[in-house]
């Protein structure tokens, strides 16, 4: 008799960080499903490597893997409990420790350690602005690739068209496309509808500048994505059936 087996992995990993930055190593868990990407930037604030280190898996002192692509996942490599990851980034100067006299040692005044540029703050905080500005970067591509799409969708479309306008949190509208193309009140693509009941904003107009002609509340504006045009009756045809 056959028998059916599920495998069932542990959502999270413990791994033992190091790097060629600092002889000080930690162990620190991590999401399965975290993007390389993402791990780097929380490696960032371990180890004082950026952007630009390099990942490699061990398990004791035998070679794994390295993991080089930034979009893919934690767990799309064969990382396991106790696997070391190692950290490598030539472009910052490793740190050395040294012995002190802790009684002795000299202390400096936090007004004074606030001037130095070459400090531990003042790095994480240049890399935290460094990290701001690559999500921001992420966000500005994800936006350009998201109003082409908006474009290529108007082009399909074309005045006169009946069609369903579907808007998160807003009941299904039906009505005839009468604008389509960008507006002075948003940026971006939109269509102007002239609905077939009175369920909307305006009568094709918004801000005092006209788009199309319609009876007020017949009219409004949807993004391209929230559009679908196809074989919708007017509520005269539907009466006739």
């Amino acid at each position: 008799m056959s028998e059916n087996f599920t495998v069932v992995t542990a959502p999270y990993v413990e791994l033992t960080i190091t790097s060629n930055i600092s002889p000080i190593t930690s162990i620190k868990r991590f999401p399965k499903d975290l993007t390389i990407a993402d791990l780097k930037m929380k490696l960032i604030l371990l180890t004082g490597a950026t952007m630009n280190m390099k990942l490699h898996l061990y398990q004791a002192k035998r070679s794994i893997c390295s993991m080089d692509e930034d979009s893919s996942l934690l767990g799309s490599y064969p990382v396991e409990d106790g696997y070391i990851l190692h950290v490598t980034d030539d472009s910052v100067t490793p740190v050395d420790y040294v012995e002190c006299d802790v009684e002795n040692r000299y202390q400096m005044s936090e007004t004074e350690y606030a001037k130095k540029s070459d400090n531990f703050r003042a790095y994480k905080e240049k890399n935290l602005k460094n990290l701001s500005e690559l999500k921001n970067t992420e966000n500005l591509k994800q936006n350009e690739d998201k109003e082409k799409e908006e474009e290529k969708l108007t082009e399909s479309f074309k005045i006169g068209d009946r069609c369903k306008a579907e808007v998160k949190n807003q009941p299904p509208r039906t009505g005839t496309i009468k604008y389509l193309g960008l507006t002075d009140f948003q940026p971006g693509h939109w269509v102007g509808i002239q609905y077939d009941e009175p369920v909307g904003k305006n009568d094709g107009s918004v801000k005092g500048k006209r788009y199309f002609e319609c009876l007020m509340k017949y009219g409004g504006f949807v993004r391209p994505s929230s559009v679908t045009v196809g074989y919708f009756p007017e509520p005269d045809d539907i009466d006739e059936f």
